[in-house]
């Protein structure tokens, strides 16, 4: 028999809602590279319980140690407590959750064509694990119709799944694309708190993509269709890359002139409507230097700036490795310091870097004459190891060599004071020492 208290208690009980269960609470990234790793830990940081699978077996083990193999401020702490508690586990093969995303690279072949060989490899990795209900999100940067090749490779794979397809009834499984925005060095940062474009197969995909986000984005996560999404990632890097290049062909157009670049620049700029870019030796990263040729892939005949902007970045690089090679001619026993490898300033990755394109070319020319300073890296790829070129330390660049190369304008290089340079005969294709002797 009930006393008066727990038959109230049990009343109370009785009459107050069950607590409603998070639509999501497990998620499966496939890839762990500089964008799938950042995003699982922020991810596991939100109360998910995440998964976070790559080939490698490498990264895998490292990752299980609370390690991490790229360089990004702060993500190495992130990792740590995520690893620490539990919610974030690395493994070789995905496993059954709630949302699986998929963040893995999309290079481009010889010909400039994309090459989707590692999503649909990952999207058949996590086929046999799908169930009703799961979520599955593209986040790699692809040609348009890339998330709808993803639901009919899963349609194949899985006939006893629903999946969904533009004018098709509601699916089992949703599929929708969303592509990160993020820029190295501040990723962590960017992650949360920039919008989201978010495009899904259906209005449904897109819907349930988007409560997803919103768990962990604070920018406006805004829905479209899967396509309009895809392109909306490839124009925005095409634009900067158009941009980049009228840089970079104005550049080649003042030095014909013997005219200093950045006082144009700077001059040019001080124009309410105008807003030029700072030009380089080329463009580099795995997204503005690749993204472009996605668009001209799909539209060959209609994609006419957008092919001369990404071809113009791409020949700066062999006019900084000339204008290099007239500098070092002119001194035939000098030493010469290439500053920095990266393909941008701050950060270690060296991916479609026009730098590192620039030392090994040089490399191969001068073999031991060409040291290599760059303070995000501890030993040099194989392309310049081979050469007999040597990674150096910044004082040691700087007293050892009598040209230098500023190929990447790091903090650590626009400190150095003028007298420490003031010997160097310099090539600066960044802008970041206007009293050297030579500009670019």
């Amino acid at each position: 028999m009930l006393t008066k208290t727990e038959s109230s208690s049990q009343s109370v009980a009785a009459s107050q809602p069950l607590a409603r269960q998070p639509e999501f609470r497990s998620v499966t990234l496939m890839g762990l590279g500089y964008i799938g790793l950042p995003t699982a830990a922020v991810v596991a940081s939100r109360g998910f319980d995440v998964v976070g699978v790559d080939v490698n077996e490498d990264i895998v083990n490292k990752i299980s140690s609370a390690q991490i193999h790229i360089y990004e401020p702060d993500l190495d702490g992130l990792v740590q407590k995520v690893v620490s508690s539990g919610s974030l586990i690395a493994r070789r093969e995905p496993v059954e959750s709630d949302v699986f995303v998929i963040a893995v690279p999309t290079p481009i072949g010889d010909r400039k064509n994309p090459i989707l060989d590692h999503v649909l490899e990952a999207a058949r990795a996590i086929a046999p694990v799908l169930r009703p209900g799961n979520l599955v999100i593209l986040e790699s940067t692809s040609p348009v119709g890339t998330t709808e090749a993803i639901s009919e490779l899963l349609a194949e794979i899985r006939p006893d799944l629903r999946l969904p397809t533009r004018d098709g009834a509601a699916p089992e499984i949703n599929v929708a694309y969303c592509p990160e925005r993020v820029l190295p060095g501040r990723i962590l940062s960017e992650l949360v708190n920039n919008d989201r474009c978010i495009g899904g197969i259906t209005a449904t995909c897109a819907r349930r993509a988007q409560r997803f986000y919103k768990r962990f984005v604070r920018g406006a996560c805004i829905v479209t269709t899967a396509r309009t999404a895809e392109i909306v990632k490839l124009t925005e890097n095409a634009f900067r890359d158009a941009n980049i290049a009228f840089a970079n062909e104005l550049a080649m157009i003042c030095d014909k002139l013997s005219i200093n670049v950045w006082d144009v620049i700077d001059l040019a700029n001080r124009h309410p409507r105008v807003n030029i870019l700072k030009p380089g030796p080329g463009v580099g990263g795995h997204c503005i230097a690749v993204d472009p040729w996605f668009i001209v892939h799909s539209a060959p005949e209609l994609a006419n700036v957008i092919r001369t902007a990404r071809e113009t970045n791409e020949k700066k690089a062999q006019y900084t490795i000339e204008a290099a090679a007239n500098l070092i001619d002119d001194r035939p026993y000098a030493q010469v310091a290439c500053f920095g490898l990266a393909f941008k300033a701050n950060v270690d990755d060296l991916r479609e870097s026009p730098a590192l394109e620039v030392a090994v070319a040089l490399a191969q020319k001068y073999g031991t004459r060409i040291k290599i300073v760059e303070p995000y890296i501890n030993a040099l790829p194989q392309s310049l190891a081979a050469t007999g070129a040597e990674l150096v330390s910044l004082d040691r660049g700087l007293a050892s060599c009598e040209i230098g190369l500023v190929l990447v304008d790091h903090d650590e290089f626009r400190s150095i004071p003028t007298g420490s340079r003031r010997h160097m005969a310099v090539l600066d294709t960044r802008g970041i020492w206007r009293d050297c002797s030579w500009m670019n």
